[in-house]
């Protein structure tokens, strides 16, 4: 499991546009990873286009974007077509991602306990560091909040 202050696994992602990467290839850059519950969703959607608008700020950050959930492949690749995300998405359908991020929990879902990705946000230094971790993410003014915080980072 992930801890700040420590190196990230180097796990290998199913992206879209049927791109394969390890989180290795990343180095170099910083990385704001950031996994949503479900694809297509009103909240999910939401997160991305708040990354989607805030993409040029980050790029001056030398940061990339990277969005992830268990959905299909297929599912993340109308979502960001739909949405024109100009960042890749990863599929992690086995969970492989998620169970190193610590994503997956129990929630209620209309009375019901269902395993699902609770929102969470990570900053992975050029290094393969993690810096910073949201979990429990409420969508509104979060992508705002990952800007400043990326900003201190950098500048420390």
């Amino acid at each position: 499991m992930v801890k700040v202050g420590k190196k990230i696994p180097d796990i290998e992602l199913l992206l879209t546009s049927g791109k394969t990467a390890k989180l290795s290839d990343y180095r170099g850059k910083w990385l704001v990873l950031y996994f949503y519950p479900k694809a297509s969703t009103p909240g999910c959607t939401q997160e991305g286009l708040d990354f989607k608008e805030a993409i040029y700020k980050f790029r001056r950050q030398s940061t990339t974007i990277l969005g992830a959930s268990r959905d299909s492949l297929k599912a993340q690749e109308n979502f960001r077509s739909k949405q024109g995300f100009p960042f890749h998405l990863a599929a992690d359908r086995e969970e492989i991602l998620c169970s190193a991020f610590d994503v997956i929990k129990m929630k209620n879902m209309y009375g019901k306990k269902v395993r699902g990705i609770e929102r969470s946000t990570f900053i992975i230094d050029d290094q393969g560091v993690l810096r910073h971790e949201w979990r429990g993410v409420t969508v509104k003014g979060h992508v705002a909040e990952v800007l400043e915080t990326l900003k201190s980072l950098k500048k420390s």
